[in-house]
C-alpha cells in the first residue's frame, strides 16, 4: 500500500516484552525489524531505489544490507565487500527485497529459538569454514538491534524525503 504524500502512519511504541533478556532483546529487535521492513514497503521502485544522500544511500539499499547483516550475524554467510551490499540489484523491485528480508529474519530467527543460553555461542548453520569463532547470542542480538535501529532511523528520512510518509 503506498502511503499519500505528506501522510502519517500511526507511530508504534516500542515493545512490552517479557521479563527475560532474551524476550527483551528479540522483542526490540523484532520491533525494529518490522519498523524498517515497514519503512521500504509501498515505496515507489524507482524513488526508493535512487540515492537520497550524498552518500549513495537509498531506501531500498539500507534493506538490502540489513538482509545481509542478519544473514552474516545468524546464518554464517559470508560477505566479501559490505559496502557492495548498499546497492541493491537493478532488476530486484522493493516488494522483492522487503520479502528476501522478511525471509532472511524468519531463518535468523529460527536459530535464535534454539539458542538456551545468550552466552553460548550462535550456532551458525554455515558451511564451517570461517576461523573466527562465532559471536555469543548476547552480542549478535545487541548489535544487530544497533544496526537495525541505526538504519531504520536512516529510513525513516529517507521515507519522508520520498513521498513524505512518516511513522513508524
Amino acid at each position: 500500500m503506498t502511503a499519500a504524500p505528506g501522510s502519517r502512519r500511526r507511530d508504534t511504541p516500542p515493545p512490552r516484552t517479557g521479563g527475560s533478556e532474551a524476550e527483551v532483546l528479540r522483542g526490540f529487535l523484532d520491533y525494529l525489524r518490522g519498523s524498517v521492513a515497514a519503512k521500504v514497503e509501498g515505496a515507489p521502485d524507482a524513488p526508493a531505489r535512487t540515492a537520497q544522500a550524498p552518500s549513495g544511500t537509498s531506501l531500498l539499499g539500507l534493506l538490502h544490507h540489513l538482509t545481509h547483516v542478519e544473514r552474516a550475524t545468524f546464518l554464517g554467510e559470508r560477505v566479501a565487500d559490505w559496502q557492495a551490499t548498499f546497492h541493491a540489484p537493478a532488476e530486484v523491485g522493493a516488494a522483492v527485497i522487503v520479502a528476501r528480508y522478511r525471509e532472511a529474519v524468519a531463518e535468523a530467527n529460527a536459530v535464535l529459538d534454539g539458542c538456551t543460553d545468550l552466552g553460548a555461542p550462535v550456532a551458525l548453520p554455515g558451511d564451517g569454514r570461517s576461523s573466527k569463532p562465532s559471536p555469543s547470542a548476547r552480542w549478535a542480538l545487541t548489535h544487530l538491534i544497533e544496526e537495525t535501529g541505526r538504519h531504520a532511523g536512516h529510513a525513516d528520512i529517507l521515507r519522508e524525503l520520498i513521498d513524505g510518509s512518516t511513522g513508524r
